[in-house]
């Protein structure tokens, strides 16, 4: 734009040398020409100022500063199941949304479902990166202006953490560690931090509440304790003004009602997956039957009691915990429908939900799984105004299998 009056100036200034006689009418015009001079230097600057509040002027985006009315938030392993499905719902409320995952366990075609989903400029982001690396973690914050952090990423399997313990202390207590001091040195206040009930172990009684002693018998357990009381100490400091919720979630089910997401866990990590995956592998085929570990244990079946929280409920959780969120307060959670289930109850309802005749093979018990655990999530109502909604296990179950079937090898055959 400051180019087309200059030229224009310079195209009258070289008439007299090709046009004797117009000396004097040119001489006339140095005002006027004067003044576009100053006009088109106004203009060079609101276009620089212009350009610098704009995304992609010297590498700045929307995304590395804050908006009035926009909270960012960084989303940690939002590839993988839950952190997905956290994603979905916080584009939906229109959060500006960072996805940082290193794979591992996540799923990129997630990410795609997602993006095709927003894909308006300013709405979501994905970084590759691992937390395990600090220096990255730091680049990470400083490259973007958060407004709060829902901290998901973690490798979360009991079975497997009884083989690999030093893993998962790294992994969660860690890297849980590496977020925190970022979040500190980057003044980024607010918290939402996805711990588990393996905390608690194996209760005296049941249910389970949030000051029920912690105890954990497991090192997935352990991990995420520690990583709370990382977080709970940092809060009692002088430095610190963080506002944090810790939930503490029980076995998580379900798919989104939509059809737009589901669980697709990496092949190898099968025999240590969730109890809804393998039900399903077995429907499908992939596997010849399923294994239920543990049928002494002290309950009404003999098998396992958990509390079954779908997934759409317990991003809602996380969704009210961020919304409740305030400066120098924690808030700790139990998220769970208060109701337990066996195993064998939990089959019966998935042979239902896929119409299947699914082979049971009974084993001893897996190391670092306890009897019963369910949950007494009062509090939560009562402080946050949460309930679970998708209580009955077969639909949650049902719109999960209908994920599956049309995503048989996961978000590979989206």
């Amino acid at each position: 734009m400051p180019t087309t009056p200059r030229s224009r100036s310079q195209a009258r200034t070289t008439r007299p040398w090709i046009l004797p006689g117009m000396d004097f009418a040119d001489s006339r015009r140095k005002p006027n020409f004067t003044g576009k001079i100053a006009v088109a230097a106004a203009l060079t600057v609101m276009c620089i100022i212009v350009l610098k509040q704009s995304p992609g002027f010297s590498g700045t985006n929307v995304f590395s500063r804050h908006e009035i009315g926009v909270t960012h938030v960084l989303v940690t392993g939002g590839a993988g199941y839950i952190g997905s499905h956290a994603t979905l719902r916080l584009l939906k409320d229109n959060y500006r949304v960072t996805i940082v995952d290193n794979l591992s366990r996540g799923n990129m075609g997630a990410v795609r479902v997602l993006q095709r989903l927003f894909p308006q400029p300013g709405r979501l982001q994905f970084i590759y990166a691992d937390l395990g690396d600090a220096k990255a973690v730091n680049k990470l914050f400083s490259e973007n202006a958060f407004d709060a952090v829902m901290h998901f990423a973690a490798v979360a399997y009991v079975g497997e953490s009884t083989m690999e313990p030093l893993r998962y202390y790294h992994n969660i207590t860690s890297n849980t560690l590496t977020v925190l001091e970022a979040m500190a040195a980057h003044n980024v206040n607010t918290l939402i931090y996805s711990s588990t009930c393996a905390t608690y172990g194996e209760p005296d009684t049941m249910p389970i509440v949030e000051t029920t002693p912690q105890n954990p018998i497991n090192p997935y357990g352990k991990a995420k304790k520690m990583a709370e009381d990382i977080i709970l100490d940092f809060t009692k400091s002088k430095k610190s003004n963080m506002a944090v919720m810790i939930l503490r979630y029980f076995n998580v089910i379900g798919s989104d009602p939509e059809g737009r997401l589901g669980e697709a866990p990496r092949p190898e990590l099968r025999e240590h997956g969730r109890i809804s995956g393998a039900c399903f592998d077995a429907a499908l085929g992939i596997i010849s039957g399923l294994k239920i570990r543990g049928t002494d244990y002290p309950t009404t079946d003999g098998t396992c009691i958990r509390d079954y929280i779908d997934v759409t409920d317990l991003v809602d959780a996380h969704v009210k915990a961020l919304d409740k969120a305030q400066p120098g307060k924690v808030g700790i959670y139990n998220v769970g429908t208060g109701q337990g289930r066996s195993v064998k109850e939990f089959v019966e309802a998935c042979k239902t939900a896929t119409g299947a005749s699914i082979k049971v093979e009974y084993l001893t018990r897996r190391p670092g799984d306890y009897a019963e655990v369910y949950s007494d999530p009062s509090k939560i109502h009562r402080e946050l105004n949460w309930t679970a909604q998708y209580t009955d296990l077969g639909q949650s179950l049902a719109q999960a299998w209908k994920w599956q079937k049309a995503h048989p090898n996961g978000y590979g055959s989206a």
